[in-house]
């Protein structure tokens, strides 16, 4: 029996404009090859949460398959390279380690290195773990280069990166190459959904009636409307599963002060009494925000946190953002799929808010509906939403959770409360011999829960037993060879202000 061909769907609109919907727009108009009409409506009163953005290495994958050229997007977006996140306070009062890109040590037998650098640890002969990442050692001698691939053997060919930059400057630049393509951008507020009202799509919506009095039909919408979630959850009312009894922040108060030097190339992160401030350098100034919980400090002691801990001059008044942790209970239901905000939210704290929005496009491409909209599909598009946000949720929780600060209520709750089924049994494998298992592709690897579990002090009780069969000293010249070859590459790094001024330096703003 052959197959019958699918009826293809003609328009989608993409309601919301901001990083989400011009993400969307660019890659669907990259997918789709001109075959579908692709109308984004955004309002220019309603403005976007656009603050300075850290990303993780995907995005690179992202930008190279629209089109992008990596240096022109850095100087068009005040864009700076990101080789980790710094954690300052998360473990004890003056702890700081970092969880770098990339790749920690270099393969040696049959278990993996960190087996081997735990036995050498245990008998006080190793280094601290970042001595084995070139990433983490890069870093904190502000030294940059793009991966080497000519140099196969050589850590400069395993450096990986992503990039800070202002999120509103993303938005416009990925606006110019959609236009480019034929996305049509219409301008204008939304002022009611009109929704199909029998039928086999009863309920579907079918076209957004704007305030100039402009009806926008379309086959398939994609919401992008930010935390209004306008079709998702205004219109379609899925529901919203709520995860503050894990995750108790709930504002965010964001402020960029002027730039100092160095000029890093990673994010930091400064746990707070009652939250953590993130520290965002772009080329022409630092992005800064304090996210805490609403119940334990108020707005004004949040405000005074924040700005008695900026690096520069404050250029604006702090800005509140309200959240709610948590997820969508269906992100696509009947022909509406919410993508970013609109979907969920999860705090900023390991820079996944970009690479959500990237995974939920790819996802929509790889089950893109014919107009059958079939169940089944939309079914497992939910089932691997719901798996993304919630492997991304325990790394967060783990942050909070592995903590042994004694200085607020705060802590000792995130410390006492009852943890996800899925977290405390990789908490319990790694106490017990190190082993870190990576659930079904998720997205976080094994080196990354390592520099976490780690820099927060949980100790395994045992290391693999198999790391004992090569001898101590040959193990222990291994590592040190490791770290020597580390050092030397990141000797001859260049400086990350001094690869930026060469190859992707933003134009100097405009004098008034």
């Amino acid at each position: 029996m052959q197959p019958k061909p699918p009826e293809l769907l003609k328009t989608v609109v993409i309601v919301g404009g901001g990083t989400a919907g011009w993400m969307t727009a660019a890659a669907l108009s990259t997918a789709l090859r001109g075959r579908y009409q692709i109308r984004l409506v955004e309002s220019d009163e309603i403005g976007i949460v656009g603050v300075g953005e850290a990303t993780i290495p995907m995005i690179q994958v992202f930008n190279r398959i629209i089109g992008v050229d990596e240096n022109d997007f850095l100087r068009e977006t005040q864009g700076t390279f990101k080789l980790g996140i710094e954690f300052v306070n998360w473990g004890r009062l003056g702890d700081r380690y970092m969880h770098g890109f990339g790749p920690v040590g270099q393969a040696l037998w049959t278990v993996p290195f960190d087996q081997y650098w735990h036995r050498m640890n245990g008998l006080g002969r190793a280094q601290d773990l970042g001595a084995y990442s070139i990433t983490r050692m890069a870093a904190l001698a502000n030294k940059f280069m793009p991966a080497r691939d000519d140099l196969e053997n050589s850590p400069l060919n395993h450096i990986a990166h992503a990039y800070h930059f202002d999120a509103s400057l993303y938005a416009r630049y990925l606006r110019k190459l959609c236009e480019g393509r034929g996305v049509q951008r219409i301008e204008g507020k939304i002022v009611s959904v009109s929704q199909q009202e029998a039928g086999e799509h009863a309920g579907h919506v079918q076209a957004l009636q704007l305030e100039n009095g402009q009806r926008v039909e379309g086959d398939l919408f994609i919401d992008c409307s930010g935390m209004r979630a306008l079709l998702i959850e205004q219109t379609l009312k899925t529901g919203y599963e709520d995860w503050t009894h894990w995750l108790p922040c709930d504002r965010a108060l964001a402020v960029p002060c002027e730039s100092v030097l160095p000029l890093t190339p990673y994010t930091r992160s400064t746990a707070h009494r009652a939250g953590w401030q993130w520290r965002i350098p772009l080329q022409h100034r630092i992005g800064n925000g304090h996210v805490f919980s609403s119940q334990s400090i108020s707005e004004d002691e949040a405000a005074a946190t924040l700005l008695a801990n900026l690096d520069g001059k404050p250029l604006a008044e702090p800005r509140l953002i309200k959240f709610r942790t948590g997820m969508r209970r269906k992100s696509w239901h009947k022909n509406v799929v919410a993508i970013g905000l609109s979907s969920g939210f999860l705090e900023p704290l390991e820079s996944t808010s970009i690479h959500l929005i990237q995974a939920a496009i790819q996802r929509l491409i790889d089950f893109f509906p014919d107009r059958g909209f079939n169940p089944v599909d939309v079914e497992e598009f939910n089932r691997q939403n719901r798996f993304d946000y919630e492997s991304v949720r325990d790394f967060i929780i783990l942050h909070y959770h592995l903590n042994q600060r004694q200085d607020s209520d705060f802590w000792k709750a995130c410390t006492s409360m009852e943890v996800p089924e899925s977290l405390r049994q990789k908490m319990a494998l790694y106490r017990a011999h190190g082993r870190i298992v990576r659930f079904n592709n998720e997205l976080f690897s094994e080196v990354a829960w390592l520099q976490v579990m780690q820099g927060q002090n949980l100790r395994p009780e045992a290391h693999h037993p198999l790391a004992d069969l090569m001898p101590e000293q040959e193990v222990f010249d291994y590592l040190e060879g490791v770290r020597g070859v580390i050092g030397k590459c990141v000797d001859v790094m260049p400086d990350h202000a001094a690869y930026i001024k060469k190859f992707c330096a933003a134009k100097p703003p405009a004098k008034m």
